[in-house]
């Protein structure tokens, strides 16, 4: 009986936990009123294809309170058995910002760089394309960004 009744404390302290987690997520994460991540654009394709690929509505998984859509079932599957691996860093929030200063600033889903497996996103509109500024001072920026990263998560 004892066994039991821990085993049940376990469960609904993990279960608070979890669901914590993906407040604080869904909280901090760059998502749109509909609660989905990069645009609906498939974060898989951007490794397997080298560019931004819209998803499909119907090819939707949610991650930790995230929502993401799917090009392929193939990206789907991909996705569900190692979602670390393609979810966007920084929440999805620009990644010069977030090394430049640690703000949250809008991306284009079309500004990308993968740097040593990870998926980064950037700002371009308006004639400013924070890509090419990562690009001059990445050693540094990168570092700074995901210290900054740290502390709004």
């Amino acid at each position: 009986m004892r066994f039991l009744f821990g085993l049940l404390v376990t469960l609904v302290t993990f279960g608070n936990l979890a669901a914590q987690n993906s407040a604080v997520r869904i909280a901090n994460f760059n998502i749109n009123k509909s609660k989905v991540a990069i645009s609906g654009y498939d974060p898989v394709a951007y490794f397997t294809q080298n560019k931004a690929v819209q998803g499909k509505s119907n090819m939707a998984v949610v991650y930790d309170g995230i929502l993401y859509y799917f090009s392929s079932a193939t990206n789907q599957a991909a996705f569900k058995a190692n979602p670390t691996k393609y979810e966007p860093q920084y929440g999805g929030w620009c990644a010069y910002a977030m090394g430049d200063n640690g703000s949250k600033v809008e991306i284009d889903p079309g500004t990308f760089k993968i740097v040593n497996g990870k998926l980064y996103l950037f700002y371009n509109k308006y004639l400013t394309n924070t890509l090419n500024s990562w690009n001059k001072d990445e050693k540094a920026l990168l570092p700074k960004a995901d210290k900054n990263w740290q502390k709004i998560k």
